[in-house]
Parts: structure tokens; sequence; C-alpha cells
């Protein structure tokens, strides 16, 4: 199972973007989901994540600047991004993590969607 990310391109900094993430109905209803980035020669970081209950979190860096939400009758997750800067360039990557029938957290990724922020 593969969640589908949209919305990536190229924006001017202080521009907005949108990306949205298609999450399977078996999966969303129960999960956290949550938005990763990697940047070239960087480590994958937490972006943003909301819970079932819809508790968000973001890494410090993009609070105030970005929000996360979700729509379970739409099955999607999106994350608004404004006042972009170039230091946001980087892969986007949708990820959800539900417990699953065998005991164990499963975990779900997207195939990455690149978000280039230019000055």
């Amino acid at each position: 199972v593969q969640l589908v990310e949209s919305g990536g391109g190229l924006v001017q900094a202080g521009g907005s973007q949108r990306l949205s993430c298609a999450v399977p109905e078996s999966i969303i209803s129960f999960s956290t989901t949550d938005w990763y980035r990697q940047a070239p020669g960087k480590q994958r970081e937490l972006v943003a994540a909301i819970t079932s209950g819809e508790s968000t979190n973001y890494a410090d860096s993009v609070k105030g600047r970005f929000s996360i939400s979700r729509d379970n009758a739409k099955n999607t997750v999106s994350l608004q991004m404004n006042s972009l800067k170039p230091e946001d360039t980087a892969v986007y990557y949708c990820h959800a993590i539900k417990w699953g029938a065998t005991l164990t957290w499963d975990n779900y990724w997207g195939q990455g969607t690149q978000v280039t922020v230019s000055s």
C-alpha cells in the first residue's frame, strides 16, 4: 500500500503551496499521518503530524507558516505551506503509521513530491 502525494513544484520565496496526500480509507481513520521532508545531503526530518484525534505537531522551523489537516471523508491529508523560504526546498513525503492486525506498527509512505523554493 502506498500513499500518493500531489501538489509539489516550483514557487518563489514568500509564496504558498499546498500538498495533498491520498490515504486509503483502511488506513486514515486510525492512523497518525504526517509529512516529512528531505533536502539534498540532509537527513529526512519530520515537518508536521496530525493524529486521528486531530492533534497537531510541527517542527520549530515551520511553526506559524505550515498547517497540516486531514479530511477523513475524502481520505486526504494536506499540508498548507505559507511564507515559503529557500530552505524549505526538499522532497516532501507523506507518511502514515497505524497499529496493525499483527500487533505491530505499520508504516506507509508516499513516493515523495519535490518542492523547490526560489529566492
